[in-house]
């Protein structure tokens, strides 16, 4: 009866048996600790494509502003604030626009065409002038004046290009003092009006004054036969 007794308890485990083994960790989940880690999607190609379509469309609008463009200008933007990138384009006449582009997207919208003279200031940071109008001196003042007002002076034209030619920083003079209609066609009528020896003047000018003035008679000539 002893040795049943015995035997029967020597088949039991100790109490303490469970007290030994080895807990799970609480803080990880079986479920987390079984399966292997989910693989994140790649997403490399999508930004990719993203970042393709926004340039292709900064290409198109500098493009399309080239359209019946007169002229365009380079200016230096680096430190402007978002409320004086404001300020600007409400002071610009409606004829001009701004437009913020790399120099690698501008390049590549004027590549094969006479803007592609801008190359030469296409370094730094620029935000871009498109005039649409023929009044270039009136296009351009009110940046002038937006430089003086906000004492960004050091913020000047990189550069611009007018009928082709290339007009570095130095060279704005020649733009900001050219006549307007209004002056073209009051030099035209005194030229017009004064002894012969005035036309001779007019004529003896630069060869762009004298192709406004001619262009400027040629319109007056063809509103009067209109008219009548």
């Amino acid at each position: 009866m002893e040795a049943a007794l015995l035997s029967s308890s020597s088949s039991k485990p100790p109490p303490n048996v469970a007290l030994l083994t080895r807990p799970a960790n609480p803080f990880l989940p079986p479920a987390l600790s079984t399966r292997p880690a989910r693989r994140r999607p790649h997403l490399p190609s999508v930004r990719a494509a993203i970042s393709r379509s926004r340039k292709e469309e900064t290409v198109d609008a500098v493009k399309q502003q080239l359209e019946n463009c007169h002229l365009v200008a380079g200016i230096k933007y680096k430190g402007f604030t978002v409320k004086q990138f404001q300020d600007l384009r409400r002071a610009l006449p409606e004829t001009t626009k701004l437009l913020v582009a790399k120099n690698t997207l501008v390049l590549k919208a004027v590549e094969g065409t006479p803007w592609e003279a801008l190359k030469p200031c296409m370094t730094g940071m620029n935000a871009w002038l498109f005039v649409h109008s023929e009044e270039i001196p009136a296009a351009i003042k009110p940046y002038r004046d937006f430089l003086k007002e906000k004492k960004l002076e050091s913020n000047d034209f990189s550069g611009a290009v007018f009928e082709g030619q290339f007009y570095g920083p130095d060279d704005f003079k020649v733009l900001e003092s050219m006549p307007t209609r209004a002056e073209v066609y009051a030099k035209l009528l005194g030229a017009l009006q004064s002894p012969g020896i005035g036309l001779v003047g007019t004529l003896q000018a630069p060869a762009r004054d004298v192709v406004m003035v001619l262009q400027a008679f040629v319109k007056k000539l063809e509103e009067e036969s209109g008219g009548q």
